[in-house]
């Protein structure tokens, strides 16, 4: 199994710094990729958004700047810094930069 990758170990860090706004952009910083799980750092332009997908383990997602849209299986959910949601696996979802956003993504397969 892989370990950490693309951030410092042994050092305090704040995970929202670790990953940049870009213009017209979603950008993602993967930090640990594996057949048990994955954790993934995303930052979102206002209004940029991931369409709709399924995913093959159970996602958990914590706001660490901003505000974003969550819809699962239809239903809307608005998050923001600190608050976490839980999206089950092979359940439709889709994210929206309600605002610019900063999320920690980890997903359990």
């Amino acid at each position: 199994m892989a370990g950490y990758k693309n951030i410092e170990k042994e050092r305090v860090l704040e995970l929202r710094t670790q990953v940049a706004y870009q213009e017209g952009q979603v950008v993602s910083k993967t930090l640990v990729q594996n057949q048990a799980v994955s954790v993934t750092l995303f930052a979102f332009e206002k209004d940029e958004e991931i369409s709709t997908h399924e995913s093959g383990g159970d996602a958990m997602v914590t706001v660490l700047e901003g505000k974003g849209k969550f819809t699962i299986d239809g239903a809307e959910y608005i998050l923001e810094a600190g608050q976490s949601i839980i999206m089950s696996a092979r359940k439709p979802h889709a994210v929206y930069g309600q605002e610019r956003f900063k999320m920690l993504l980890m997903v359990v397969f």
